[in-house]
């Protein structure tokens, strides 16, 4: 499979709606993986405590563990995400961002991954280092001025982080009136899968 997807994929649900569009789009996704054998952990995040970062950088005193202060659930997400190849970050946009608790992840994980903060003048490793990272958006307006700003944000995250950013699908929901899920969004689903095992 080249440097694709080699043994599991980590895929962070962001929708606090298990049939919303947002799921809906990710069952063609998850349907190609499985279909070529490939394991993933699905992580619904409105399903888990995660705490707001706060910045105190009690994770910088250890370099090899998450190491945070909270006793939430983001430790076991942190364990998932290290033991996997492809982090997926699947959620609808919500005013030109991720979801809350996506965004809280996302900051506790850049700060208990990347060991660059701490008081010494030696900068430590980050841990997720070589890991890729896709994304699965789902907004009310054209991608192109609906998710642009999330997707150029994580761009941004993953250079910092020494990840790689594997792209991104954006699909867009015209309405409460209308219907998301059609066959050209399962292709775009499943050929999305597939450039990620490539």
């Amino acid at each position: 499979m080249g440097g694709g997807i080699r043994v599991k994929c980590c895929i962070l649900m962001g929708s606090p709606r298990k049939d919303g569009n947002t799921s809906a789009l990710l069952k063609p996704f998850m349907g190609e993986l499985a279909f070529h054998g490939i394991s993933y952990d699905l992580i619904r995040l409105y399903e888990k405590r995660i705490e707001p970062c706060t910045a105190c950088r009690v994770c910088q005193k250890d370099w090899g563990s998450f190491g945070c202060r909270w006793g939430d659930d983001v430790p076991e997400i942190f364990d998932k995400v290290l033991a996997c190849d492809l982090i997926v970050l699947a959620t609808p946009i919500y005013s030109w961002y991720c979801t809350p608790p996506m965004k809280s992840l996302l900051d506790r994980l850049v700060y208990g991954m990347n060991k660059y903060y701490g008081d010494g003048d030696e900068k430590g490793p980050a841990l997720w280092a070589g890991k890729r990272m896709a994304l699965l958006l789902t907004c009310g307006y054209r991608p192109d001025k609906g998710a642009d700003l999330f997707e150029e944000g994580m761009k941004r995250y993953c250079k910092h982080s020494q990840l790689e950013y594997a792209g991104t699908l954006a699909e867009r929901d015209l309405g409460y009136r209308s219907v998301f899920m059609d066959s050209e969004k399962e292709r775009h689903s499943r050929e999305f899968a597939q450039t990620l095992m490539g």
